[in-house]
């Protein structure tokens, strides 16, 4: 299949790249900086130079590859975590998901892309009982930066399942460690590893219904059921040494 990832040299997206070439799709990734294309370019993958926040620009690239199904990896946040900054990198997190989703969904849209995959997170219930499930309520925080980040999440979700002309699947992930992440272990309420990530994204290309799926380990935050059913998603995956780029 011709698969474009957007977002091909973030934290997940450097996971997903090399399951995507061994089971033989053809990959076009997205990056914004052209010193990383070249990375792309070894590891297999079409590099395309894109700000996604320049709709025309990302609407041409997709439509050049032509793709079967879109995998939106997109983020912006920083390599380490800095509590400084963070408040701002959520910002920046947050413009990602409403702009960037809104651009990439119109460019699906254009290129009659029939399939959306995206990233979301779990960890932004509203409180309630627990486990939550997909039905449960995202919160809906007020104000200060958790009102940024509710107001993104509510924006791309709604953007992927209920725009007209695809399937769209949201895959809401745990909170992630392992390579590349904030974090070396699995942190408390609904750990991800992020090799896990990367294969609950790939097997999303090509099973399950649309709509939304908990993507975490079981720790009794979040239920999992619906995704170990429908994508085969088992939490234990992780990445062979030395395969990756």
């Amino acid at each position: 299949m011709r698969i474009f990832l957007a977002g091909a040299t973030g934290v997940i997206g450097r996971r997903l790249v090399p399951l995507l070439i061994r089971d033989g799709h053809e990959v076009t990734g997205t990056t914004r900086l052209p010193e990383k294309a070249e990375a792309l370019a070894r590891a297999g993958v079409r590099p395309a130079v894109v700000d996604v926040f320049d709709g025309p620009a990302l609407a041409a690239v997709v439509e050049k590859a032509r793709p079967d199904v879109v995998v939106h990896q997109l983020t912006d946040l920083p390599d380490l975590l800095d509590a400084e900054g963070l408040n701002e990198a959520l910002a920046r997190n947050a413009r990602i998901r409403i702009e960037g989703t809104c651009n990439l969904v119109a460019a699906v849209q254009a290129a009659r892309v029939p399939r959306l995959v995206a990233q979301s997170i779990a960890f932004a219930y509203a409180e309630g009982p627990r486990p939550y499930t997909e039905a449960s309520p995202l919160a809906a925080a007020e104000e200060g930066p958790q009102a940024v980040t509710a107001r993104g999440l509510h924006a791309l979700e709604e953007l992927v399942t209920t725009m007209p002309g695809f399937d769209g699947l949201v895959l809401r992930y745990g909170r992630l460690y392992g390579p590349g992440t904030w974090a070396e272990t699995a942190p408390a309420g609904a750990p991800l590893h992020a090799d896990a990530a990367a294969e609950a994204a790939r097997l999303a290309i090509t099973r399950g219904a649309p709509g939304i799926y908990n993507i975490a380990e079981e720790d009794g935050e979040v239920a999992i059921d619906k995704a170990r059913a429908a994508l085969g998603f088992d939490p234990a995956f992780r990445i062979a040494a030395g395969a990756t780029a």
